[in-house]
């Protein structure tokens, strides 16, 4: 049985080219996001945030979208409803944005599930806790003539799989998906999910997995 395929048509709600523009670093609107942020953490309505500090709804808006600045005795009310620390307001403003080049040969060869069925491993780069809220891991996965089918991984997150070399029966679920170079297959990973039939080798596969931080 074969699964579905992607329907071209569908609508992205991200602007993959869009650059911030200058007014959306600034202190303020780094500040709002974080306030919005630890408001949705916690599941309060900004009419509930207004009850717990004091301030009016109308000015929590201000704060969240950024057309204001916050004093420090406001953001002192807001960090206590939080039960966070006041510098945490600031994260976004401070924060570092990481990147990693990897040079070919310079990849990570790591233990996980697989490599128990001689799936070899390789990390591409990992970046830890970031704003995003998202881990992302992505990996050059080899599969030889030594590997074994291993058709049960199931994981928390979203994968990707994209062919580079080789011919796999790859499995999701009930289906099975006949993956040749060039081939991708994009799922939940939360269903079970692997490589039912070596059927050309070596195969070489790049698998990009994210997932929630904890």
């Amino acid at each position: 049985m074969l699964g579905g395929s992607f329907q071209g048509d569908a609508v992205l709600q991200q602007d993959p080219h869009r650059v911030r523009e200058i007014n959306e670093r600034i202190l303020e609107v780094a500040i709002g996001r974080q306030v919005r942020s630890f408001r949705q953490q916690r599941n309060m309505t900004v009419a509930e945030l207004s009850q717990s500090t004091g301030l009016s709804i109308g000015m929590l808006s201000k704060i969240e979208n950024g057309v204001t600045s916050p004093s420090l005795t406001t953001l002192q009310m807001l960090a206590n409803a939080f039960s966070t620390p006041l510098t945490a307001f600031f994260r976004l403003y401070e924060e570092r944005r990481e990147v990693q080049h990897v040079r070919a040969g310079e990849h990570v060869e790591i233990e996980r599930r697989g490599t128990r069925a001689n799936h070899q491993y390789h990390l591409l780069g990992h970046i830890g806790a970031n704003n995003s809220g998202v881990v992302v891991e992505p990996y050059l996965i080899t599969l030889t003539g030594k590997s074994d089918v291993f058709p049960v991984f199931q994981h928390d997150g979203i994968e990707l799989l994209y062919i580079l070399e080789g011919e796999v029966l790859y499995r999701h679920g009930d289906n099975l998906f006949h993956l040749r170079p060039g081939d991708s297959l994009f799922f939940d990973a939360d269903e079970r999910h692997g490589p039912e039939e070596l059927l050309k080798l070596p195969a070489r596969y790049l698998s990009v997995i994210s997932y929630q931080q904890a």
